[in-house]
């Protein structure tokens, strides 16, 4: 079907059709232009609730049940969903939209060009027909000119016959007239034939042009109409498919992390959860046995014969009370903590006040500390070493005995935190009430210290030491000051190639694992996480891609 043939005297309307379909192609730019918006809002507001939900450092100690964690990896996942929002309005925007404006431009100008010529060709109809009316009108006159003049001649030679046969009287002046009118009727006859002539001619040109604009001209102008409508019309199709595809190529992504969120449910364990909480709150203490019977009978008769009733000894007392405690003691702050000082906090220092394995988990959680602060200063110490051997080989660099006093301010520190984790083992060892040893690494540590140098080892090849694990956190009733929390999870990571942990502090990983990421890379090349399982290590950076929560911008 063509617009030429079927719509000839339809070209206003034909005009107005194309006027609003390019209208409604704007209308789509809007549209996408508020999708986008839409999506991209949806997306910062929930990656800010994720964010908001995330676990604070205080409140770690709870997130380490399995309703927690599930908790943790739900939300883990509706932050990747977000980014899935983000996706999608940066490929309608970027792709749909930017083409969008580009065909509404080259339409615009095309529709214009054709509506230009077409009104070209309407003027060039109309000033031929003007000008078919106007030969048409002058042979008129010329006609009517003519057939007056022959009248007036046929009245004229009338005249003379009548004359001749009545009398011959002005026979001379009537022949005149009759000559007058002949010549005039022969004038006008000549001049109604020219007209006729010329408006045959004008005819024939206006038939012709007429013809031609109706089977050719106008008939381009329609098709390049329809052509560049249609175009519009298949681009519109291409833009819809563009759209639908958008989402369609986000539907796996977002299956995946529908399908995490299933997986988190399906990790809850109330059994599990249920024995988390007696290893976390379970004092030690033995029950109490039944309160004795006193029968003050005995002891009057007691006291009658002068002998002394046998009194509890304050271990009993003791025993008593300190069966019936669960979770810590609280120690007397005064108004407002104005009496509390170091001098309490000294007195606590072994976590005595705690109960038996409360305070075995509070020594172990500072042991790991010390530990931890221990592997860092190791590895900031054969930093130095190091950095002094290069500037020793090469003075250009820098000069080695610059850094004498930080090697020597390390050491101490590293001394310091030594003499710590023996105090703190003694009190474990009390705490177990047997011998505990330090380990051959920390044997080592501290040989290494006491004679000025250490081991340079390599840390793309062994990791520093791991110290510590979320899931084996302090239990007990812990304030914001605590100075024992562990650490946070600040973002999170994906192993891009498998690691066997071998090194002592590494952890082993899988390729494509997703892990918590707990300390970012210090410059030795190891990056702290934690697994699912709720083991902690250090794994290369280079084997991982690390996304970090603040990065975020929402």
């Amino acid at each position: 079907m063509s617009w030429g043939l079927e719509l000839w005297d339809q070209y206003d309307n034909v005009g107005q059709h194309t006027e609003k379909g390019i209208y409604f192609c704007e209308k789509f730019t809007h549209f996408l232009k508020e999708r986008c918006t839409i999506e991209q809002e949806y997306a910062r507001s929930l990656k800010r609730l994720v964010k908001n939900f995330q676990p604070k450092k205080k409140e770690e100690n709870e997130y380490q049940f399995s309703w927690a964690k599930a908790f943790v990896d739900m939300i883990k996942e509706l932050h990747d969903l977000a980014g899935q929002h983000e996706v999608i309005a940066e490929n309608l925007q970027g792709t749909v939209s930017k083409e969008l404006h580009v065909l509404i431009s080259e339409l615009k100008q095309e529709r214009r060009k054709h509506l230009a010529e077409g009104s070209k060709l309407q003027e060039q109809l109309q000033r031929s027909t003007n000008l078919l009316e106007r030969s048409k009108r002058q042979y008129e006159r010329a006609f009517k000119e003519s057939e007056k003049a022959l009248d007036n001649y046929r009245k004229a030679d009338a005249d003379i016959n009548l004359s001749r046969a009545e009398v011959e009287k002005d026979l001379c002046m009537l022949k005149q007239k009759a000559e007058k009118y002949r010549v005039i009727m022969n004038s006008k006859a000549t001049q109604c034939e020219e007209c006729k002539n010329d408006y045959a001619s004008q005819l024939q040109n206006t038939n012709l042009f007429q013809r031609e604009y109706y089977t050719s001209l106008m008939p381009k102008v329609f098709q390049d109409l329809q052509d560049i409508d249609e175009k519009r019309i298949n681009k519109i199709q291409e833009f819809i498919g563009q759209c639908a595809n958008t989402e369609h190529n986000v539907i796996p992504i977002i299956n995946t992390c529908i399908e995490g969120m299933n997986k988190a449910a399906n990790s809850i364990n109330a059994k599990e959860d249920s024995k988390l909480v007696i290893a976390r709150y379970k004092s030690g203490y033995s029950i109490p046995e039944d309160i004795p019977f006193e029968d003050l009978s005995v002891a009057q008769t007691n006291e009658n014969n002068h002998t002394a009733p046998k009194q509890k000894t304050p271990a009993d007392k003791n025993t008593i009370k300190s069966a019936t405690l669960s979770g810590r003691q609280k120690t007397r702050k005064g108004i407002f903590g104005i009496f509390s000082g170091s001098k309490t906090d000294n007195q606590n220092e072994d976590f005595s006040d705690l109960p038996p394995n409360q305070r075995r988990r509070k020594l172990q959680s500072k042991i790991d500390n010390i530990k931890r602060d221990m592997a860092k200063e190791q590895a900031e110490r054969e930093g130095m070493l190091k950095m002094r051997d290069v500037y020793a080989s090469n003075t250009a660099l820098g000069d080695p005995s610059s850094l004498d006093k930080k090697i020597e301010e390390n050491a101490q520190k590293i001394d310091t935190l030594r003499h710590e984790l023996q105090k703190f083992e003694s009190f474990l060892v009390e705490c177990d009430g047997k011998h505990r040893r330090h380990s051959a690494s920390d044997d080592s540590l501290s040989q290494s210290v006491s004679e000025g140098s250490v081991h340079q080892q390599d840390p793309e090849q062994k990791p520093p030491i791991n110290t510590s694990n979320m899931y084996q956190a302090v239990e007990g009733d812990f304030t914001d000051g605590d100075e024992f929390d562990n650490y946070s999870v600040i973002g999170t990571c994906r192993a891009l190639y498998p690691f066997d942990g071998s090194s002592e502090g590494s952890i082993l990983m899988n390729e494509n694992e997703e892990m918590y990421v707990l300390e970012q890379d210090q410059g030795d090349g190891w990056t702290r996480v934690r697994r699912d399982d709720g083991s902690e290590g250090f794994v290369p950076t280079s084997y991982v891609s690390v996304h970090l929560y603040e990065s975020d911008q929402v």
